[in-house]
Formats: C-alpha cells, sequence, structure tokens
C-alpha cells in the first residue's frame, strides 16, 4: 500500500511541476527589465544546430553615385553580410523530494504545501542564476556559462573576440565605452551634477536617427545619482511600463529620447558597480532551443541508489548580439576623485 501511495505522490508532484513549467520563460523574462523588454520586443529567438549564427550587415555596397546625365552608374559587387557565431549553453536546477519527505507529507494538502516549497526554491533559484548570468563575462565553470554583458558590452571594447570575431581587427564589431573619470570634459566622476551630461553624450553619440539605446540599465551608484539629479525635475513621477510592473525605473529625457533608467543594483545583484550599460535591445537576443526553453526535461527520475525522486527545469541558449553600434557602458574608475 505504501509503494502504491508514493507512486501517486510522484505523479502529483510530476504534474505539478508540468503545470508549472510553461510559465518559467516568463517566470525569468518578467524577473529582470533588461530581458523583460527584449521579450517584449521579439528578442527571445529559437535556433537549431550545434552553434547559433547571427546575421551581421557590416558594409555598404560602395555604389553611391551622384551623376547627371548620360554618366556612368556603379554596379559593383559588394560583400555586405558576414555571420557571428555563439556556442549555446545549458543550466538547469533540479528540483527533488525525498521518500521520506514524500511519505511525511502523504495527505493531499501537505504534499501540496512541501511541493509548493520546493518547486518555489527552484524557481528563485532559476531566476536569480540566470540574472547573474546575464551580467557575465562567460568564464564560470571553464566557460559553460552564457556570454553576458561584461562580454558582449565591455570595458575595454579593442581586444578579444566576441561570436567568432575579432574585436582588435574589426572596428565596426566593437560596443562603445566610456570612462567618467576622463571621457568628459570638466566632469571626473558619476554625481548628481554629471549624471544628465554624461548621458545626454553618450545617448547623442551612441544614436543615428531613430535608432539608439533604449534602456539604461544602472549600478546602485549611478542610479541614485541619477535621482538626486532629477528631483526637482517633473518627470521623476512619470512612472514608467516598466515602473509599473515592479521595476526601480525612472524616465531619461534628453537627445531626443524617452527611455528608461533601470536600477539593476540590489541585493545579491551581479551587477558591476559604478556602471551603467546602454542598451539597444533590437539588436539584443536571448536564443533557445525550442525544446528547452525554460522548461522541465528528462522525466520524471528515480535514482537507482536513493529513495528520491528529481525533475529538472532548464534551458539551451545564449545571448547574442547582432549590431554594436548602440551599445555602450559607462563605467567610473575612480569614484572617490
Amino acid at each position: 500500500m505504501a509503494l502504491n501511495t508514493n507512486e501517486r505522490l510522484q505523479e502529483a508532484f510530476s504534474l505539478a511541476l508540468e503545470d508549472r513549467s510553461k510559465g518559467y520563460a516568463d517566470l525569468v523574462s518578467n524577473s529582470n527589465a533588461i530581458l523583460y523588454t527584449m521579450k517584449q520586443r521579439g528578442q527571445f529567438k529559437t535556433f537549431s544546430g550545434p552553434t547559433i549564427r547571427e546575421r551581421l550587415l557590416y558594409n555598404e555596397s560602395g555604389t553611391y553615385t551622384r551623376y547627371s546625365g548620360y554618366q556612368y552608374l556603379n554596379p559593383a559587387p559588394a560583400e555586405l553580410f558576414n555571420d557571428a557565431e555563439f556556442t549555446p549553453k545549458l543550466a538547469a536546477v533540479s528540483v527533488t523530494l525525498s521518500g521520506e519527505d514524500i511519505l511525511k507529507n502523504s495527505g493531499t494538502n501537505q504534499l501540496k504545501d512541501i511541493m509548493e516549497e520546493h518547486m518555489m526554491a527552484a524557481e528563485t533559484e532559476l531566476q536569480d542564476r540566470f540574472v547573474e548570468d546575464l551580467h557575465s563575462a562567460g568564464t564560470a565553470d571553464g566557460g559553460k556559462q552564457i556570454g553576458g554583458l561584461q562580454l558582449a558590452i565591455p570595458t575595454t571594447v579593442g581586444s578579444g573576440s566576441y561570436g567568432g570575431i575579432s574585436r582588435a581587427d574589426n572596428a565596426i564589431w566593437r560596443t562603445s565605452s566610456y570612462d567618467a573619470h576622463s571621457a568628459f570634459t570638466g566632469y571626473t566622476q558619476v554625481n548628481a551634477a554629471s549624471v544628465k551630461t554624461m548621458f545626454d553624450n553618450i545617448m547623442i553619440e551612441r544614436s543615428r536617427g531613430t535608432k539608439g539605446p533604449n534602456i539604461i540599465v544602472s549600478s546602485q551608484e549611478h542610479y541614485l545619482a541619477y535621482t538626486a539629479a532629477t528631483v526637482a525635475i517633473q518627470r521623476i513621477n512619470d512612472q514608467s511600463e516598466l515602473g509599473k510592473l515592479g521595476f526601480t525605473a525612472l524616465k531619461y529625457y534628453g537627445a531626443g529620447k524617452s527611455v528608461d533608467v533601470v536600477l539593476e543594483g540590489g541585493i545579491g545583484s551581479a551587477m558591476p558597480s559604478n556602471t551603467s550599460y546602454f542598451i539597444d535591445t533590437s539588436a539584443l537576443r536571448f536564443r533557445y532551443h525550442p525544446d528547452r526553453n525554460f522548461v522541465k526535461f528528462g522525466g520524471k527520475q528515480t535514482p537507482i541508489n536513493q529513495d528520491a525522486i528529481v525533475q529538472h527545469i532548464g534551458f539551451y541558449g545564449e545571448l547574442t548580439m547582432n549590431n554594436p553600434l548602440h551599445m555602450a557602458k559607462l563605467y567610473d574608475s575612480t569614484p572617490a576623485s
């Protein structure tokens, strides 16, 4: 009888995970303002094959000709596109219940309580670790980590490779980097007096027409400086969509743009201190395998030498970029100066 009861409860555990699994992708994307903005703009995209390829428009045809009358035009062939190649990464969290826990909580309501606690713990871990990876350089666990913002929008922009393309040899494949200590005339650190001017300059320099950064993600230090700079301005009460969703966010108005400024610091944050990222989320993507997009996988597993059941939740994918032109990093190398 105990065995039958145990099997029934194991099945209930599996069905509970199946029901929640459908919402894990939204759970993760809604936990972070960058991911949420990317998801809203359709930048969570599938891939197939052993690697992920992003098509890049990296050149002009060179055929633009000013002419009159019968003057010759210039229909010259040109290579305009190339591919950046990214290696997808695997990650998972595991929901585990021992047979003893299941038997101790064999009543229907009791089982729901313990399942709920275990699943909530796994879901929180999935969110926290993925957001941590989002800010990474992709070096953890021997390079098994996704390549996050520290790799996509680095401090040193002219060295190394990204997506299989050398940044040292290809200036067009570089993002921009601004040291607050030296990049702006008359200012040497990010504070209430300087932050708006710095944001204005970066937004102007990294925009072209209607294209440019559409979100500014700031560490605690930079966000507090921006808050102090906007206390007396009416726009501080202009709650953005991200603010309504619970993210700590203000609006930036300047350089002809209206952009959310989002706090990415806080408890356990992997956001580097004294840093702001200026991100064009239309050029940043999370590419995922359609069969492993934050879903449970592997079936209900029972270890052969343990009285327990295990269910895994995870993804197979990578953060990619196809245009660095509108991406920038503002950092303060000497914040105390």
